[in-house]
């Protein structure tokens, strides 16, 4: 009975992350979505110095902790050194801004008319997987078709990094993936550069 007296809204928003790759399956648009996860996480790093969204609002280290712990899907072993250590999560995150880059990019190349759109989510920044479904064309101006190059390349973005969270989660601890997290690493950065200059 203590532990449902315990439980707060926040508790449950890894039904966020569910919905979010839903309506993104079938309607690519709804991708834009996802820069809430990329926005509030920074707003409490800059704004309040913390790392609450990691802590108690992130849906998807949320969904971790339930597929891993509550389902028993993790092997629940201890996540490697090499893993949680500081030169790959700093090597992962530029790697990762890399690919953000890249995806903004492309969308300026939509933009400016030197690409056409293309209708791919792009699995691992590599495997290209038919997406026309999820999009379609007419829906908006020729001239907006960055916004949809944008929603795929974000789409692709935000599902290859919760591949590798499941695939991490499978393998060691449920929340392994939040040991290299790129969005945890910045906030982390942002908290310490915010407490020094203080």
């Amino acid at each position: 009975m203590n532990s449902l007296k315990q439980k707060h809204w926040y508790n449950y928003l890894w039904i966020w992350s569910i919905l979010y790759f839903s309506l993104g399956f079938f309607n690519i648009l709804f991708a834009w979505l996802g820069m809430i996860d990329f926005l509030v996480p920074l707003g409490f790093a800059i704004f309040g110095g913390n790392k609450n969204f990691c802590n108690k609002f992130c849906g998807r280290g949320q969904l971790f902790s339930l597929l891993g712990s509550k389902l028993r899907l993790s092997r629940n072993k201890t996540t490697p050194r090499a893993i949680s250590s500081k030169y790959f999560r700093y090597g992962f995150l530029i790697f990762f801004l890399t690919m953000f880059g890249n995806m903004l990019f492309q969308t300026y190349l939509v933009a400016s008319g030197a690409n056409s759109l293309r209708q791919a989510v792009k699995l691992f920044w590599t495997f290209r997987v038919p997406w026309k479904w999820a999009y379609t064309p007419g829906l908006l101006p020729e001239s907006l078709n960055w916004v949809v190059q944008f929603s795929y390349g974000f789409y692709s973005l935000m599902l290859t990094s919760t591949l590798i969270g499941l695939i991490v989660m499978l393998l060691y601890k449920p929340r392994s993936w939040c040991t290299f997290c790129p969005m945890g690493c910045m906030t982390q950065e942002i908290c310490k550069l915010k407490y020094k200059g203080e």
